[in-house]
């Protein structure tokens, strides 16, 4: 019974007790010296108490090895990331972990345990955001880290690949106006990611060049999921003056938007026009196929695999910012305005 305690015991475990952080048990495991003498004796000891395995020793080279982390994997932007990350990782005989960060502090310490029991060459996070706890965390555990899409200006420490969803957002908006669209709602995403603004700034420096105004009942939140892309597009469409076109800030939402429509008795591309951005797979499959702005997901997610490749050999990023750029991929979803 003795033996199958000690087994459970978890780095967090040995950190609460002996009062110090996850990142400094784990400098002690992988025999970093910024430690202080008495504090590595101390956690030395309870190391030894009970019987907690050390990670291997790291040595040179790769470990074979890529962590993949979400928020949630419930959605198809997350299948497109796994795909990116797979293509790299099956070329170059790599390992990888799929896993998944929920909330609250018991499963956070279980995940932080997790990276920490296994060697890993890096770890790539697809989560909405990165805080400075967690950016410490993980600095700690000496494994260099990705983030794609990041909320706001990512760690120093951390490396990241995104898109220019600025430029994106205003072409799709550009090729509404050119159509003849004056009135274009937008349904954005999450306010407080990086790229949820990106793309509501594209939209309105689109309308600003056009001479048109920027309403601000044609502006709503949203949460990237379907669900809240067919409320917003009903709340859109209730305006006693609706927009004859709306533009989502994600694939999901613009579908979400075609069950709002739908319900309305209305028809895309006749009554209303709608474009989304990602260009997920499911994205020409619909009908009337989606009109989207091409993000290159699953590129995005291969190169943050080739950049933690790259770092398992040289030690160093070449670059710890890297952005692909965005396309509008015209299909059906779009057509004449009313002033076209």
């Amino acid at each position: 019974m003795a033996e199958a305690k000690k087994s459970r015991v978890t780095i967090s475990d040995i950190a609460r007790e002996a009062g110090v952080s996850v990142p400094t048990v784990s400098k002690v495991l992988n025999g970093r010296p910024e430690v202080a003498a008495h504090t590595r004796e101390r956690v030395e000891k309870l190391i030894t108490r009970h019987n907690y395995s050390r990670r291997a020793n790291h040595g040179s080279g790769r470990a074979g090895l890529i962590d993949l982390v979400f928020h949630t994997l419930d959605n198809e932007w997350a299948l497109e990331i796994v795909r990116g990350v797979e293509s790299v990782t099956h070329d170059a005989g790599v390992g990888m972990v799929v896993s998944a960060v929920h909330d609250g502090r018991k499963t956070e310490r279980a995940w932080l345990d997790n990276l920490t029991s296994r060697r890993s060459d890096g770890i790539i996070l697809a989560v909405t955001e990165l805080g400075p706890r967690h950016a410490e965390q993980l600095h700690g555990l000496g494994v260099p880290v990705i983030i794609i899409d990041s909320l706001g200006q990512p760690d120093p420490r951390v490396a990241s690949v995104g898109a220019t969803n600025w430029s994106g957002a205003r072409a799709a908006v550009e090729h509404l106006i050119e159509h003849g669209h004056e009135r274009i709602g937008f349904i954005g995403g999450p306010p407080q990611l990086q790229c949820s603004v990106a793309r509501l700034d594209g939209y309105r420096s689109a309308l600003m060049a056009a001479g048109l105004p920027v309403a601000d009942e044609l502006i709503v939140d949203g949460d990237f999921t379907h669900d809240r892309g067919q409320d917003a597009a009903g709340e859109l469409l209730a305006l006693p003056e609706p927009p004859t076109a709306i533009f989502a800030a994600n694939d999901q939402q613009a579908l979400g938007a075609y069950r709002a429509v739908e319900q309305r008795g209305l028809r895309i591309p006749d009554d209303i026009s709608v474009i989304g951005f990602d260009n997920l797979p499911m994205a020409q499959w619909i009908s009337p196929a989606l009109t989207t702005v091409n993000q290159p997901v699953a590129t995005m997610a291969a190169e943050a695999a080739r950049m933690v490749l790259r770092h398992a050999e040289t030690g160093r990023f070449e670059t710890n910012r890297v952005e692909l750029a965005t396309d509008l991929v015209l299909r059906a979803s779009t057509g004449p305005g009313p002033r076209a």
